[in-house]
């Protein structure tokens, strides 16, 4: 039995990971941890250059590594800075120890593009980045071999309840 599962909120950007960790950890008495990335770009105004993408996706690593009870709900992970690189900068050089990270966590929910966009700060980019975003994250889940959980629609702390109870470890509250 495990004594410590990390779930991973994926997904491209205004697709309701935070609101669906903050929910889930509130439902599992787990602990939230944000995306670092969102917290880095109010912080300096502006979104990362290509030389601190690495330092963005390791702090993001650390984080859900340090934080403590049985449920973490990350909300990224250092495979979204990755991708990022990817896409903005056309670098590849995150990918492998991000891939690594990504293999540890116990469960991936991802976050279908369903939801309205909405402008928010520095990072946003808009609707048809969003959904580029979405087909190369779920084509790199798919080429590296990760399952991930669809999560879609009005019901999606529903849905990663019904996720979270397929696992064999601590009980899940029913959704």
């Amino acid at each position: 039995m495990r004594t410590r599962t990390v779930v991973a909120l994926l997904g491209a950007e205004c697709t309701g990971k935070s609101s669906l960790g903050q929910a889930l950890a509130a439902q599992l008495g787990g602990t939230y941890v944000p995306e670092y990335l969102r917290e880095w770009c109010d912080t300096h105004g502006r979104t990362p250059q290509q030389h601190e993408q690495a330092a963005i996706a390791a702090e993001q690593a650390r984080r859900i590594d340090a934080a403590a009870g049985p449920w973490v709900l990350a909300d990224t992970t250092p495979l979204i800075t990755a991708l990022c690189s990817q896409h903005y900068f056309n670098d590849d050089s995150l990918l492998p120890q991000a891939l690594a990270f990504q293999r540890r966590c116990d469960l991936i929910l991802l976050c279908a593009p369903d939801l309205p966009w909405e402008a928010d700060g520095v990072q946003r980019d808009g609707p048809e980045v969003r959904a580029r975003f979405d087909a190369r994250l779920r084509q790199a889940l798919s080429r590296h071999g990760l399952a991930w959980h669809d999560i879609q629609g009005e019901r999606r702390l529903q849905m990663a309840l019904t996720a979270l109870m397929a696992l064999p470890l601590l009980g899940v509250p029913e959704p």
